[in-house]
């Protein structure tokens, strides 16, 4: 069975070329076609198709700049000590190896998840369709919308409260608002914001990671091996869990792929590297001139030119805002197909800007991490089922996609798995896994990563759930599955 998206079209007339002037049309489609790729924009509906107007470049400008974050920075003191102050510190060496195992990782799971958007043209939560069927797609849909609206909320507080040390005359609510106007409008032309951040933030970005590096390369470095290596799993989950956590949106931009090699390769080594470098610099403020979280970005202001540096890397903070906002608006297309999205950019940012101006924040992203560890298991029940079942072959994107509930169980075991593992920074939730374990007589082990392990839960329940349901529907279906 072949893939059946929303707002396919019938296939053109195979006789058409043979018509006359068709070879002129050919040449002058040719010659016009940057020119359209250009000026392309997501269409309004997920009834019109998608334009596939990304290639590798844009999509690794895009990624690349979404692997730096003024919050990976901080997270560096994560990696540095996983297990929370007063617990041991990896060494030097052990931290940087951390950040590529875990980031390497994180970052194939990545460029994986895009590939079903580049081959099919949709988003990823209409994706989820084929796996679990329209209204069951829905569950998993509603549950990123609170991720992404959280975490939208989250960059425009990060971004206004960076814009103040940079110009403190200005007050905290008024960065707001101008960050939330800015990553509306952003939102509101997504693919051109990808050409933009590619042709000319990029740049931007990196000259600022290597500046900074250089500097705090300067400085004396501790002894590269002193410390414990216990917690170096944990670390590696660290980076491993952020590059997974952008996963629920991989698609939303590979459906615009101009083949599914640029979408792998662009989204892949795009984030992957720039992850890697924001980390490592991120560990290097805090080992030379910070030593905890709270103080990194003071450690960059105090570079020479480190205002204007940091300046730089807070205003490319809205990529993260802006990113947040766009698949909101494009997941809530999944329960609404046939609403415009520039309407729906337009309320959601406004909402996120609201949200920023009156939630405090305290320990949400804790919250919002226990929420992410979600979508862990769930790309496993997604890369079984389209890799190694096959689904690319099958899967009914239609808003008519039969219900398939059964799937739910891979990914629920896979998430159990996970808070077994780790169940994050909310002390309530903490707590209540920790009785969970103590009563079924688990005890986590140092080299046990949670998202590698919810993972591989999620991908071998599936392949079993997908036999049974095989075995039980009779000989035409396996032949059906087998196609």
């Amino acid at each position: 069975m072949a893939i059946i998206s929303p707002g396919q079209r019938p296939s053109s007339d195979p006789t058409d070329s043979t018509r006359p002037g068709s070879t002129a049309r050919r040449r002058a489609a040719h010659v016009l076609d940057p020119l359209v790729r250009l000026s392309a924009e997501v269409p309004a509906t997920l009834h019109d198709p998608a334009p596939r107007a990304l290639g590798a470049l844009d999509q690794a400008g895009l990624w690349g700049n979404l692997g730096v974050s003024l919050l990976g920075f901080t997270g560096a003191m994560v990696v540095l000590q996983p297990g929370g102050t007063g617990t041991p510190t990896l060494p030097l060496v052990g931290a940087v190896l951390a950040v590529v195992v875990g980031t390497v990782l994180g970052s194939i799971a990545l460029g994986l998840s895009a590939v079903p958007g580049a081959e099919t043209g949709s988003p990823a939560m209409v994706l989820l369709r084929g796996v679990f069927g329209t209204r069951v797609s829905y569950l998993p849909t509603v549950l990123n919308i609170v991720q992404m609206l959280g975490w939208g909320t989250f960059e425009l507080v990060t971004i206004a409260t960076a814009a103040r040390m940079v110009v403190p005359a200005v007050p905290q609510w008024g960065y707001v608002v101008i960050g939330g106007a800015v990553t509306t409008l952003l939102a509101i032309r997504p693919l051109g914001t990808a050409r933009l951040l590619r042709r000319y933030v990029t740049v931007a970005v990196v000259l600022a990671l290597a500046y900074l590096a250089l500097q705090l390369l300067r400085r004396p470095l501790p002894a590269a091996t002193v410390g414990s290596w216990s917690g170096f799993w944990p670390a590696a989950d660290s980076a491993l869990a952020v590059a997974i956590s952008w996963v629920p949106m991989a698609s939303d931009y590979a459906r615009h792929s101009r083949s599914r090699g640029a979408a792998l390769a662009g989204t892949a080594v795009g984030y992957g590297l720039t992850q890697i470098a924001c980390y490592l610099v991120g560990i290097l403020a805090i080992v030379t001139v910070a030593h905890d979280a709270d103080h990194v970005f003071g450690a960059f202001l105090a570079v020479p030119a480190g205002t204007l540096v940091f300046a730089v890397l807070a205003v490319r903070e809205l990529d993260q805002s802006f990113a947040n906002v766009y698949s909101t608006t494009v997941s809530t297309q999944n329960l609404r197909p046939r609403w415009d999205r520039r309407v729906l950019a337009a309320v959601i940012g406004s909402a996120v800007t609201v949200l920023a101006l009156v939630v405090h924040i305290g320990d949400y992203a804790s919250f919002l991490s226990l929420i992410g560890s979600l979508f862990v298991p769930l790309f496993g029940v997604v890369f079984a089922d389209w890799y190694l079942l096959r689904g690319r072959h099958r899967w009914d994107l239609s808003e008519h996609s039969p219900a398939r509930p059964l799937l739910l169980l891979p990914w629920v075991l896979g998430f159990l798995a996970y808070q077994m593992i780790y169940p994050g920074g909310v002390s309530a939730w903490a707590r209540l896994w920790g009785r969970v374990d103590a009563a079924v007589g688990f005890v986590a082990q140092p080299w046990m990563s949670a998202s590698v392990v919810s993972f591989v839960v999620a991908v071998l329940v599936t392949l079993a759930v997908r036999r049974v349901s095989r075995a039980a529907a009779g000989p035409q279906a396996s032949a059906g599955l087998r196609r």
